[in-house]
């Protein structure tokens, strides 16, 4: 866990690195859930016995909004600004998914701060984020991702 004991440090961490998160297993029932909450059943996702016979990764694949959605779990597994009172996701600025995520793939996030711009009350954070999967040549997702933190 990095704690960022202060605003000041956060904002000489800009262009950094900042944390590295543990890995996580992307399960079946993980994906079939999100299949269930989102509404999207495609079988890629959710049918592994066609997905073996006719999908070219030959098992099911995570939807890339499940990797996605992932995002604020790994970013507060990794990162603690204590002296922050309350943190929102503000948005995207941009989103790939270079690579899918085989089901039982562990995925893991790295962070870097692109961006920290000062708010009535608070700072508006932009990190680049690359999830990554396990034995994975490609990331599987790259989202710059907007925050706040307010005091």
């Amino acid at each position: 866990m990095r704690v960022i004991a202060s605003v000041e440090e956060l904002k000489g961490l800009l262009g950094q690195e900042v944390a590295v998160s543990d890995w996580h297993e992307i399960s079946q029932e993980r994906i079939n859930l999100f299949a269930e909450a989102t509404g999207d059943h495609q079988w890629i996702h959710i049918d592994p016995e066609r997905s073996k016979r006719e999908s070219p990764y030959k098992t099911t694949i995570a939807h890339g909004f499940l990797t996605l959605s992932l995002l604020p779990m790994l970013m507060e597994s990794v990162i603690d600004m204590p002296w922050a009172k309350m943190g929102v996701n503000y948005g995207l600025n941009k989103v790939r998914f270079p690579a899918p995520v085989p089901v039982g793939s562990k995925v893991r996030a790295r962070a870097a701060l692109a961006e920290v711009e000062d708010l009535p009350g608070g700072v508006q954070l932009v990190w680049r984020v690359t999830i990554e999967r396990d034995g994975g040549d490609k990331p599987v997702c790259v989202a710059e991702s907007v925050s706040r933190r307010y005091w």
